[in-house]
């Protein structure tokens, strides 16, 4: 089936779901290539628009996504990827996922979970600081 990259200038919206569960997890992009390195490697590899370029889920944190199946929906416009998640959490605000706020009626938006992790933790090995100078 072809996928319909077109629609969005090369890219499709990625739900992942979490497979045991069925809580959503997260909403990324993919393009031709980040779908076949998903595919291939059992890994979740999105587009990442605002850095434009390919990013594998977990590449900084360990946090990996790892693929049971890949979907599409009926226009073929969209993809739904069912996952096991390694780790605490997916959202690199250290929640376990990426929908851990709610809007009220009145559009204001509630917090309604838990951290599951530390990103200054997580994250520390990918972005080193500097050593101090000990004068």
């Amino acid at each position: 089936m072809e996928i319909a990259f077109e629609k969005l200038g090369g890219l499709v919206p990625a739900i992942v779901q979490d497979e045991a569960s069925g809580e959503v997890l997260m909403l990324g992009f993919m393009n031709t290539e980040s779908l076949e390195l998903t595919q291939r490697n059992g890994e979740v590899v999105f587009f990442s628009r605002s850095r434009n370029k390919l990013w594998k889920k977990g590449e900084s944190s360990g946090h990996v996504l790892k693929v049971h199946d890949v979907r599409i929906d009926c226009d073929a416009d969209a993809l739904l990827i069912r996952a096991t998640p390694v780790g605490p959490g997916v959202c690199h605000e250290g929640y376990r996922s990426c929908f851990f706020r709610s809007l009220n009626r009145g559009g204001a938006a509630q917090v309604i979970a838990e951290r599951t992790f530390s990103p200054d933790s997580a994250y520390a090995a990918a972005n080193p600081q500097p050593a101090k100078d000990s004068k």
